[in-house]
């Protein structure tokens, strides 16, 4: 069943998490003035000639975002003519379009007229938002047909509020990394898990206070899922979706500090930067589908 329709939201679903992946590396090597303060046009021309690497990362993170928005708004379409009997497909397709648009007018518009490093750090959350609503509709494809029982659990209000809570911190998470990557802060703290060797270093600057600050927030979110993957084993260990999702949430979690001590003590490597870019995405995704869960479930 909606064979070419899985298909379609598999390669929609990797070309959002490369797009998020280009942001990250033009973030990273500063291409985002690399096409000078023009939008969509980089220097006055459809081509540039003789471009830099950064150009190329800036021009090519572009070209990608462009199609990519035009695979999302036909992946909206297409879902919501085939899946719209799912009550979550149209709020889906809704949020993944409006979001795809948001994330391009405030590339342009910082690229036009700049922004700040804190408006700009919602260009990867707005980014985020529309990959993941992208992965959800693609799930939903596969989902159609199914158990109802198995996407539908019973839980506790107390562990369906906490779901819920743990979707809206990840969150804050990711927008303190994407501030702490925009004001340049990753050096702030040398060493890890210590900060410049203390527990609680000295905020002597900015850079040290965000990233501390990030370093904290990062630690309490592996222990708010651990909690959560703990909860559902507890209470709802046969029930495969949740069971899994919480599994995958738990491991990439894991996964997520030990890249963020990697950049650390690589020295920001550029590889490792991405890694950790990556893996944050994917954790959005599992985490927003635990929800999706929690959601659809009925209060025990």
């Amino acid at each position: 069943m909606h064979k070419a329709l899985k298909t379609y939201g598999i390669i929609t679903t990797l070309g959002m998490l490369v797009v998020l992946i280009q942001g990250a590396l033009v973030t990273q090597t500063g291409s985002g003035d690399a096409c000078g303060a023009e939008w969509p046009l980089c220097y006055g021309q459809v081509f540039p000639e003789s471009p830099t690497i950064q150009t190329l990362i800036e021009y090519t993170h572009r070209l990608v975002s462009g199609l990519l928005g035009i695979m999302v708004i036909i992946l909206a379409i297409w879902s919501w003519k085939k899946l719209g009997h799912l009550k979550e497909t149209k709020f889906f397709a809704i949020i993944a379009i409006l979001f795809i648009i948001f994330q391009g007018l405030l590339g342009a518009a910082a690229v036009v007229w700049g922004q700040s490093n804190a408006v700009m750090a919602l260009h990867f959350g707005f980014s985020l938002i529309s990959f993941t609503s992208v992965l959800l509709l693609t799930v939903l494809a596969f989902e159609d047909g199914k158990d109802d029982h198995l996407l539908s659990p019973t839980l506790s209000k107390g562990l369906k509020n906490y779901i819920y809570f743990v979707l809206v911190y990840i969150y804050i998470v990711v927008y303190t990394g994407a501030y702490v990557r925009h004001t340049g802060s990753s050096a702030g703290c040398t060493g890890w898990p210590l900060c410049n060797g203390q527990i609680i270093p000295e905020f002597t600057n900015f850079t040290v206070t965000i990233q501390f600050f990030h370093r904290l927030l990062a630690g309490i979110l592996f222990l708010v899922i651990a909690y959560m993957f703990v909860l559902i084993v507890k209470n709802h260990k046969d029930n495969k979706p949740l069971f899994y999702s919480g599994l995958i949430s738990f491991v990439l979690i894991t996964i997520q500090v030990l890249s963020g001590a990697y950049v650390v003590l690589s020295s920001l490597a550029l590889e490792a930067t991405m890694f950790h870019a990556f893996f944050i995405s994917i954790l959005f995704g599992a985490v927003s589908y635990t929800t999706l869960l929690a959601y659809r479930s009925k209060t025990s």
